[in-house]
């Protein structure tokens, strides 16, 4: 309800979303009428942010009830203009969180909202409201994080943009996920850790676009790869989760940020062994499983995969005996070439290069290679690592597209076969139980000389003189019984006692 001075109140939880359907419902027929529905919309929001709107889901129903409202979809652009530059010009935090969630949810939507942003200038904002809300409001911070991430991997940031990233601000998020790392599983803590990807990416169009056009200003420094390099043992749980976050992640778009990061890391000589040997076994294992999940038509994702795994094996500790997991490596390659396995297709010439690139490792090969296709990763020249960085940084793919597995696409066939009366699969076949062979017969020769078997020995039986088996001893006879005789004076008495084991008892 409004109130005196006509601003829009609730005093529960039930009254606010009455109140709010009641504001994006009434009608607006002039941009003074839209403008005062807009405040009061971002108004009753606010104040219901820490009292009723403890979660971000709820938050982000009032976005959504805004962008399905009328008031809305008869005026898109105006609407985004005004909330942009409320983002350029408000300072409070609860109504920042607002605008933040909604040109999230937009954007999501429709991408060109984020590309406005970007010709706004929200960049920049954004990475002053960062530095300033976080140990201040942790939901707005968490919040613009995302906002940063989802309007930076849609669109090329500026390069006027791209220069006012300092040391200041990725030394915060390195410093940030150290200080998160007990909770790897924490969402907070990947809002982080995926704004440095991007920012990576960044990087590396920007470095792409000033060697091939001319016109353009000088190099801007790939501030990721510079930290990482110098206060690289600092932040190894950074690279510990970028490792994890890989193994899990189901989205090709992300998988493509990862590997651009891994590629540089790799092909760094400061940041060679920026990682843990133990971490680059999971990684390696990780890699190898992928690349043979790989359907036959992700080709681009699969390319990446092989342009990371060369350098991983010739420049990282992998490269130092022991050899962690040759044999698979070499038989991933042959898999990969289809040699002699119906279930992967030929390769298509680029894929065929670059595992030759991965077989030409010096650990990998039996032999030093002769054919400079075959040149180890090592000695690739400037030329060579240029072109390959031009490619991997202009891979991409639309976010939320999920990379397709091969195992997954063989249990759904065979699952669409059986529900549209197709053949189910074939059960395996019945055990059939065989008669058990009797054992072959002893050979009576052995190379025309007959076996001779000896005789089996008879058990030996102790036996005494006679030649009968001796018996065990009788019981000892019962003691004998004599008679005590006691002489006094003339007469003689006789009394039974038993004998004594030494003899009669002495007469007196």
């Amino acid at each position: 309800m409004a109130d005196v001075q006509g601003a829009w109140t609730a005093e529960n939880e039930q009254q606010f979303w009455t109140v709010l359907n009641q504001i994006l419902s009434a009608p607006c027929d002039s941009y003074e009428l839209l403008d005062n529905a807009l405040r009061s919309w971002l108004d009753l929001v606010s104040k219901a942010r820490d009292a009723y709107l403890d979660d971000e889901d709820e938050i982000a129903n009032c976005s959504e009830q805004l962008i399905h409202s009328p008031l809305f979809s008869v005026n898109k652009e105006y609407v985004r203009t005004q909330i942009i530059y409320s983002l350029l010009q408000e300072d409070e935090y609860a109504p920042l969180h607002v605008i933040a969630n909604f040109l999230l949810s937009d954007g999501r939507a429709e991408e060109d909202t984020f590309r406005r942003m970007i010709q706004e200038g929200c960049f920049v904002r954004l990475l002053e409201l960062i530095k300033g809300c976080g140990g201040k409001d942790s939901r707005l911070h968490r919040l613009l994080l995302q906002l940063m991430y989802e309007m930076s991997r849609i669109e090329r940031l500026r390069d006027e943009d791209l220069m006012q990233i300092d040391d200041g601000f990725v030394t915060y998020l390195f410093q940030l996920i150290e200080a998160l790392a007990d909770d790897a599983n924490d969402p907070y803590h990947y809002s982080v850790i995926r704004v440095l990807l991007v920012l990576n990416e960044q990087y590396m169009v920007a470095a792409t676009t000033a060697a091939t056009e001319p016109s353009s200003i000088s190099p801007i420094t790939n501030r990721v790869i510079k930290l990482l390099g110098v206060h690289g043992d600092s932040y190894r749980t950074f690279g510990e989760n970028i490792i994890l976050l890989l193994n899990r992640e189901t989205e090709t778009s992300q998988q493509l940020l990862i590997l651009k990061l891994l590629y540089l890391l790799f092909t760094t000589s400061a940041t060679y062994e920026y990682f843990y040997t133990n971490d680059l076994h999971v990684l390696l294992d990780v890699i190898i499983r992928n690349l043979l999940d790989l359907p036959s038509e992700m080709d681009i994702l699969r390319h990446t995969y092989l342009r990371v795994l060369a350098p991983l094996l010739a420049h990282t500790q992998l490269s130092k005996p022991p050899h962690y997991k040759r044999g698979q490596i070499l038989s991933l390659i042959e898999i990969l070439r289809g040699t002699g396995n119906a279930h992967f297709m030929p390769p298509e010439p680029t894929t065929i290069r670059l595992l030759d690139r991965v077989a030409s490792t010096p650990w990998l090969a039996y032999e030093e290679p002769e054919s400079p296709s075959l040149s180890p990763i090592g000695s690739l020249s400037l030329s060579q690592t240029g072109s390959a960085v031009n490619i991997i940084a202009n891979v991409s793919e639309k976010p939320g597209v999920k990379t397709p597995s091969r195992k997954s696409d063989m249990a759904a066939q065979v699952k669409g076969k059986s529900e549209h009366g197709g053949s189910p699969p074939r059960p395996p076949p019945p055990r059939t139980l065989r008669a058990q062979k009797s054992l072959p017969e002893v050979p009576r020769h052995k190379h025309g000389v007959p076996v001779v078997h000896p005789p089996m020995p008879v058990p030996r039986l102790h036996v005494n003189g006679t030649g009968q088996k001796k018996m065990p001893p009788k019981l000892p006879p019962p003691r004998r019984r004599a008679k005590m005789v006691t002489v006094t004076g003339n007469e003689v008495r006789a009394s039974s006692e038993a004998s004594s084991p030494i003899g009669p008892a002495p007469l007196s």
